[in-house]
């Protein structure tokens, strides 16, 4: 049976000769004043390991489809991940698990629901960025149509839902996917909650790794990343590193 390495191997060679173009550009959602483009593909379901594959040539799931960025003279949004088992949590982020004892935590596949909207909603009202629009139609195509592999991690506290976190399962790596959460809970930094979480349940199912999307250097956006340590970062010539 292929392994992981040599079907990564094989997959790079296929994007290769696939002759895919990127799409156009718009402005970059990371760095003030660049332009982004992506390459996007639509590859088939169901394949277990296959998008694993995919994370290590720095691609990402969004709906159903996944995508690279392919900038023109820009390659800083590189892959980020956690080895599970070396990871151990800062102070700052013990005390994080130490303010959220208080929340369940519910594990199962996705499903979306108006209660989930509205907190969804609520959510991109808070960080007001624009790029999304929070519609009920966004909500279960972009994040809700998913594989079969996909868990949902729902907080709560005394039965009110506080955050909701989605991850991809691999048979050896699990992906953040996103986490929307309570803007008036700001002081529990729920984020960072839910990536802990996932470790844990990364630890329980005996997978090495946990990816945490991409990493840009001098993102604000992206700088709480690189506090969960030790993580590796995905180089241009496709070899994880040690980060800084």
């Amino acid at each position: 049976m292929e392994g992981h390495a040599g079907r990564t191997r094989r997959l790079a060679q296929l994007l290769r000769e696939s002759g895919l173009e990127p799409g156009a550009e718009r402005p970059c959602p990371y760095l003030r004043g660049r332009l982004a483009r992506q390459l996007v593909v639509l590859p088939p379901r169901g394949i277990p390991g296959l998008y694993h594959s995919f994370m290590d040539l720095n691609f990402r799931r969004l709906g159903s489809i996944y995508y690279r960025p392919a900038c023109a003279g820009c390659d800083e949004c590189r892959a980020l991940r956690v080895p599970v088992a070396a990871f151990e949590p800062s102070r700052s982020q013990r005390r994080c698990l130490a303010r959220n004892a208080d929340l369940t935590v519910e594990v199962g596949p996705p499903l979306a629901t108006r209660e989930k909207h509205e907190l969804y909603r609520r959510y991109l009202e808070a960080r007001h960025d624009g790029q999304m629009d929070g519609s009920w139609e966004e909500l279960t195509e972009s994040l809700y149509d998913t594989p079969p592999t996909t868990l949902e991690l729902l907080y709560r506290r005394e039965g009110r839902l506080l955050a909701v976190g989605l991850a991809d399962a691999e048979p050896g790596a699990m992906s953040a996917v996103y986490c929307y959460f309570d803007p008036g809970q700001g002081a529990r930094s729920l984020g960072t909650f839910n990536v802990l979480t996932l470790v844990e349940e990364c630890r329980r199912r005996g997978t090495r790794h946990l990816y945490l999307g991409y990493w840009v250097a001098g993102s604000p956006k992206m700088a709480y990343k690189a506090s969960f340590r030790p993580h590796e970062v995905l180089g241009p010539d496709g070899h994880w590193r040690p980060g800084a």
